[in-house]
């Protein structure tokens, strides 16, 4: 880190929390790094804004908020008499800061489709890693706690937890830009109320109804808005369009691509590509070419590929480009084999097609999402008799089956025809 740098200071006025103050340091460093710029050009939520069209918030933006929460937790458990070094609090600032750095392209449409058995939380520690070996090892502390291999627990809880700075921060976020109330939660409240016990974040009871809400606000959000019906069509087909793309690129179809995507498609990239360096990138390894793709190296490649000889992928991303979306029916059981096959047989006759290409046409699959998980970390609420009890029991109005258990739907997708 260089001595100029060392002492400056950065103030990033934010519409969901004001102005937000990164600290000096390797804080300062980070926010400045190309790795981390990057999370600038990839979307918060992907394609939800063909349906709430004010969701265009970036990963930045989020990266810097969680940050933001993290400086008032530290502030707050400190102040209860907890020891928090300097060094611990510039550890935890920077493992929030690069929680998502891992990201790709529209979040995670990239990891289903052309990169192999790798996920982005591993390429964040590879990422992390990466920058540790730049920065001469000033990030050490920051992977122990992003890995939960340091001492204080607590501090990976803050990280990554069901009660962490980046769901408070991204619940109000993604609210205040998808313009929906049912996010908006009292992250204030909730962080004036923490405290350690045992080495595990705590709730002091007077905070229980603001943690009601936290759970049932996070419930609310998943299934209006991250899992809205027609935001999940929208998502599977960019999936197809890459996963199309592939498959036309394995076959040695001449597609057009950015240098970066282009890497992607026309080679097999899983965990070791990552994390060696390969001749074909003369030495130089997947990531740092990931560190290179963003939301508009597909965008671009998208809007190209929509006037290509292949009718399938044409077809798909003439879709995503005018917003002509597929038809989405869910359920709470199973589509049969005889209902999927007979729109199979539909969309066959329309598009006269392989039963190869019905395979990108016609898409089925599931989503699942719970509340709160009492076999995780627990939320566990702190009474002043020094007693704890977890949240699913504490509480009058939650049931602890209800919130756990794992609701899951089915779903088919296909062309309006």
């Amino acid at each position: 880190m260089t001595i100029e740098n060392r002492f400056k200071k950065k103030i990033v006025n934010d519409p969901v929390h004001g102005f937000i103050h990164i600290p000096s340091g390797i804080s300062y460093e980070l926010v400045e790094h190309s790795f981390f710029q990057r999370l600038r050009r990839i979307k918060q939520l992907g394609l939800t804004f063909l349906v709430f069209p004010g969701a265009f918030h970036n990963r930045f933006q989020h990266a810097l908020g969680a940050t933001h929460l993290m400086s008032l937790a530290i502030e707050t458990i400190r102040s209860k008499g907890h020891v928090i070094t300097e060094e611990e609090e510039e550890g935890v600032y920077a493992a929030i800061l690069l929680h998502d750095i891992g990201h790709g392209p529209f979040s995670h449409a990239l990891e289903y489709s052309i990169v192999n058995g790798i996920t982005h939380e591993r390429i964040s520690e590879l990422f992390m890693s990466r920058l540790n070996q730049q920065f001469e090892g000033e990030l050490s502390l920051a992977i122990q706690i992003f890995k939960n291999e340091y001492p204080k627990r607590f501090l990976n809880q803050l990280v990554s937890s069901q009660l962490d700075m980046d769901r408070l921060d991204y619940l109000r976020r993604d609210s205040f830009f998808a313009g929906v109330t049912e996010g908006v939660v009292g992250s204030a409240r909730i962080i004036k109320m923490l405290d350690v016990r045992n080495d595990q974040l705590v709730v002091e009871a007077k905070g229980i109804y603001s943690i009601e809400k936290f759970l049932i606000a996070r419930r609310l959000m998943y299934w209006q808005v991250y899992l809205h019906k027609t935001v999940i069509a929208a998502e599977e087909m960019l999936v197809y369009i890459l996963k199309r793309a592939k498959y036309l690129a394995e076959r040695g179809e001449e597609l057009f691509a950015t240098p970066s995507l282009q890497y992607f498609l026309y080679n097999k990239v899983g965990e070791l590509e990552f994390e060696n360096p390969n001749p074909v990138l003369d030495g130089k390894s997947a990531l740092e070419v990931f560190a290179d793709l963003d939301d508009d190296d597909i965008m671009v490649s998208l809007k190209v590929w929509s006037n290509h000889s292949d009718r399938v992928l044409s077809y798909l991303c003439k879709c995503i480009r005018d917003r002509q979306l597929y038809k989405i029916e869910i359920q709470k059981t199973a589509f049969t084999k005889e209902y999927i096959d007979q729109v199979r047989m539909k969309v066959k006759s329309y598009f006269a097609c392989s039963n190869h290409a019905l395979d990108f046409l016609v898409i089925s699959n599931s989503i699942s999402n719970n509340a709160y998980s009492s076999d995780d970390d627990q939320i566990n609420i702190l009474y002043k008799d020094d007693s704890q009890c977890d949240i699913g029991e504490a509480s009058d109005m939650l049931d602890a089956s209800v919130l756990s258990k794992t609701v899951k739907k089915y779903y088919l997708c296909y062309p309006k025809i």
